[in-house]
């Protein structure tokens, strides 16, 4: 995976964790703002190794600030409403099998 698609998805995972930890938009929007600031702040580093530094760093943070308990909408798997009201299995019998 080239660098920047590593740092693509540091970036998306960030924003996904600041989201467990403020639900309210509003609240969540300036972290988001801070987050972008951050990675804006690396984005002419060119040089690999210090690019890998920076990409361990990232990994190092988002471990540590992971949450607990990530929110999870309901509707998806692993949600409180996950698969309610699915619909009734047909009783009908198969029909029969013509040779």
């Amino acid at each position: 995976m080239s660098s920047r698609m590593a740092a693509l998805s540091l970036y998306r995972r960030s924003l996904k964790l600041a989201l467990d930890w403020s639900v309210h938009r509003d609240v969540w929007r300036g972290q988001a703002l801070y987050i972008r600031s951050l990675f804006e702040k690396n984005r002419a580093v060119t040089d690999p190794r210090l690019q890998r530094a920076l990409l361990k760093e990232t990994e190092k943070l988002l471990e540590k600030w992971k949450h607990p308990d990530p929110y999870i909408p309901p509707t998806a798997p692993g949600g409180s409403k996950y698969e309610r009201n699915l619909p009734a299995p047909s009783l009908d019998p198969p029909p029969p099998l013509k040779f």
